[in-house]
């Protein structure tokens, strides 16, 4: 009996590892938040309604699809440390 519970423990933390790898897949709107000269682009996921700081917009060339609907592959950099301070991400690929 205890065998399996220490299996069932070891199982979760597993899993656990395995969900905080930071690869996110979001779909939503991008767009430009902050006031000059701190603005910053962020892509509004539809399905966690969060917002996500993108960190690297130029490289994928982003800026130019603001206020459309996106697919991302991102991986995340920083999480969010409260309102005003969304997680930020990096682009992994625009699908």
């Amino acid at each position: 009996m205890k065998i399996y519970i220490v299996f069932a423990i070891l199982g979760l933390g597993v899993m656990m590892g395995c969900a905080q790898n930071g690869d996110l897949e979001l779909e939503g709107g991008l767009y430009m938040k902050g006031s000059e000269p701190h603005t910053y682009l962020v892509i509004e996921d539809h399905k966690s309604h969060k917002s996500y700081k993108i960190q690297n917009a130029t490289k994928f060339d982003l800026l130019k699809r603001q206020k459309e609907i996106v697919k991302l592959k991102a991986k995340l950099v920083k999480k969010a440390v409260g309102p005003g301070f969304p997680a930020v991400v990096e682009v992994v690929e625009v699908k």
